[in-house]
């Protein structure tokens, strides 16, 4: 309402201007008889100019600074008065350090923004922005709204969200938020793969995410959209061709130093890759769930029994050597010996009580991720039969958040509810691995994978178990 004023405000300057423009109206109408006259139609055409001033306002792009001038109302004084103690109610997200972002958005900022639905409940913070500026006449306007979907119906772009966020204007309050971003392979007929129908938020997000993804990438959108492979959307092809730039730089980093791979290195790297729903690991799953978010990187046995490399670890194949070096780069002096073929990569779940049934030997494993809870309950005397006979009293827990665990996949375990984020990598050897090709053989050595030979002992760094009879 202030900004109709205002824009009515600068059209008739001055009392005399609107007389003016009155008398010469009623003058026009008077000669044509009833029609409208010159006159006349020049104010009408003043009139519908006005409004394409006021919405051009409201848009992104470049505009007259007299026209912000005029349509501004609050004065600079009056702003900063209002900015007393703002600082401390809103403050920057952790993960900016303190430091205001910049146009070059973090990957935390598309994580969080990319997840956001039409009814993700916000709120702004209150005349954030400084006034003499088209920026502060947008904010004004759409920081009124209460969810991402009023956002967008008032002129805001993803872009808008990220900048806002990174500078603690914005934060979410409530409503839905997507565990992850929603796939375009999801989506069929306008609607997600658990019936929801497809919103103009979604789409937008949809869109300027993936024209995102390009840019960093360097290519056109059209050409992120080509030989797309089985399985990934251009979405998740763009990420996953991020983590692999992201994992060789990183490698070669700690190549030309002569250090480790980090702990944040492997956490930044599971960030920026996209998991894939997978419907097969049925074994770990709770009741009521139908997938999990779980990829494999190394060597496979597929349901047709043939044995070869997994297609992300052909695609992406830096990553799968980044995983693989930071636990050769640490492990422990008694398990220097320790062999694997494959790597799972998890994300977000907590496996139920089970057995990785299939496996060769021991295996490592460690989470990442900032969360509490999700500990690995282990039981190491485990020698078959009921898993619903397990003694609760003799399990084990490793707190893998803090701990690399070795245990023996093939005992029953299970993962602690959690909170927060949790990521986990398992490094496995599977039972048909002397049956693999020696090609497939050659290429993890390459990769920094330690094969085990083919008449290895399963059981050289852990003993069998003696079973709780």
């Amino acid at each position: 309402f202030w900004f109709k004023l205002q824009c009515q405000a600068a059209e008739t300057r001055g009392k005399g201007m609107a007389k003016a423009s009155a008398t010469g109206k009623a003058m026009a109408k008077t000669a044509g008889k009833g029609r409208p006259g010159r006159l006349e139609k020049a104010e009408t055409a003043k009139r519908a100019g006005s409004k394409k001033v006021r919405s051009s306002l409201l848009e992104k792009g470049r505009v007259d600074r007299k026209l912000v001038k005029a349509a501004t109302t609050m004065t600079t004084e009056k702003w900063a008065e209002l900015q007393k103690g703002m600082d401390e109610k809103w403050p920057l997200p952790e993960y900016m350090g303190g430091e205001k972002g910049h146009m070059q958005f973090k990957d935390e900022a598309f994580s969080i923004v990319t997840r956001w639905t039409a009814s993700t409940k916000i709120e702004y913070r209150p005349h954030a922005k400084r006034p003499g500026s088209k920026s502060h006449l947008r904010y004004e306007s759409y920081s009124k709204a209460r969810t991402v979907g009023e956002a967008l119906r008032l002129g805001t772009y993803p872009c808008d969200w990220c900048w806002d966020f990174e500078r603690g204007f914005i934060r979410v309050v409530g409503g839905e938020i997507r565990e992850f971003p929603l796939d375009n392979n999801e989506i069929k007929d306008g609607r997600t793969c658990t019936g929801e129908a497809v919103t103009d938020v979604d789409r937008v997000i949809h869109t300027w995410y993936r024209r995102e993804l390009a840019k960093q990438l360097g290519m056109s959108v059209a050409d992120l959209g080509k030989e797309v492979p089985h399985a990934e959307s251009p979405v998740i092809r763009g990420q996953r061709l991020l983590a692999q730039r992201d994992a060789k730089a990183r490698l070669e980093a700690a190549e030309r130093e002569g250090r480790a791979i980090t702990d944040e290195e492997m956490l930044l790297t599971l960030k920026r890759w996209a998991f894939h729903k997978n419907p097969w690991r049925t074994n770990v799953m709770r009741e009521g769930e139908s997938w999990v978010y779980s990829d494999t990187l190394g060597l496979l046995r597929d349901r047709q029994g043939d044995i070869h490399l997994t297609a992300p670890t052909r695609r992406y194949p830096q990553v799968a050597e980044l995983f693989a070096r930071w636990l050769t780069d640490r492990l422990p002096a008694d398990a220097k010996g320790f062999t694997f073929t494959s790597m799972n990569v998890n994300c977000n779940y907590a496996a139920q009580l089970h057995r990785d049934n299939g496996n060769f030997g021991p295996s490592f494993i460690k989470a990442f991720g900032e969360l509490s809870g999700g500990e690995l309950n282990y039981w190491p005397e485990d020698a078959g039969g009921k898993l619903q006979a397990l003694p609760k009293a003799k399990k084990v827990q490793f707190n893998l958040g803090s701990d690399l665990a070795l245990f023996n996949g093939n005992c029953g375990h299970s993962v602690q509810d959690f909170s927060g984020t949790r990521y986990s990598v398992v490094y496995f050897t599977l039972g048909c691995h002397p049956d693999m090709l020696q090609s497939d053989r050659d290429r993890l050595q390459r990769l920094g994978i330690p094969c085990p030979a083919k008449a290895e002992d399963p059981f050289a760094l852990l003993r069998p178990p003696r079973g709780y009879d």
